[in-house]
Order: C-alpha cells, then structure tokens, then sequence
C-alpha cells in the first residue's frame, strides 16, 4: 500500500525505514549533531496551504523520532533544509544526490552547518535509500 506524501503517516514511515537501513546505521554513527527538518514549501496543489516539515531526531545511525508539523515549529531544528515539492519529490525518490542539491542551492540550507552536511555525504544517500523503499504515492503536479 503507498503512503501519501507528505503526510504523518509517510514521516513515520520515513523514520522507520531509516533505522531498519544497515547501511545508513553506519554512515550516520558519527552524526550528533542534532535533529535535521526538511521543510517543504506550501504548494496547494498537493494540499498545503502552509509550509510544513518533516523534523528527524538522528543521533548516532539512528532516527530516534520523526514528526511532520508546520515549518515554523521545525525552526528549533539544528539544520533547516528547504525546497519545494516538484525537488523534494526528486531527492526522495532518488533522481537527485541530496549534497549535490545542496551546493547547487536547489536544496537551501537555511540553518545548520554545510561542512557537516557534507562530512556525512554517505549517511545523505542512505536517507534517500531509506526513503525510496517507502512505496510512495506522490502527488502529480
């Protein structure tokens, strides 16, 4: 059954194929720098009228909580990732690196620390493996 995103239902989801990643338990062990919101912008062509966020508590190859509430919520977040839908719905189903984004500023750090990102480029791709094996149904636009 796909989960729609963006959704609760697909965050959890998102936080749960995250610690069921081996791969992304290793990249990420050496993470301790706080929770990560990836804030997508209102698009009301897929039912938000506000911008919201996905906040992921990682803590050392884990995700140790996930919730998705509106952007203004997720602003205590140590790192703030922002972006509309058409790009999110790229880097999560892996049609674009998530550093790679980044640099190019198609991905905007607007708080956090771009040289941590980039020290866990591995631990990025294993989030995106983590979320392309969440069966996804994408709003078309």
């Amino acid at each position: 059954m796909s989960i729609k995103f963006p959704s609760p239902e697909w965050t959890q989801a998102f936080a749960d194929a995250v610690n069921a990643n081996a791969g992304y338990r290793e990249a990420g062990k050496g993470w301790t720098h706080g929770k990560v919101a990836y804030v997508l912008k209102a698009d009301p062509r897929i039912g938000t009228t506000e911008d919201m966020a996905m906040v992921l508590d990682l803590h050392q190859g884990q995700c140790r909580g996930a919730t998705y509430v509106p952007a203004t919520e997720a602003q205590s977040s140590d790192f703030v990732i922002v972006a509309e839908y058409p790009r999110w719905k790229e880097v999560l189903s892996g049609e674009v690196d998530p550093t790679k984004a980044m640099m190019q500023n198609k991905l905007k750090l607007e708080k956090g620390h771009l040289p941590t990102i980039v020290k866990f480029v591995v631990a990025s791709k294993e989030l995106v493996k983590s979320a392309t094996a969440i069966q996804t149904d994408f709003p078309a636009v």
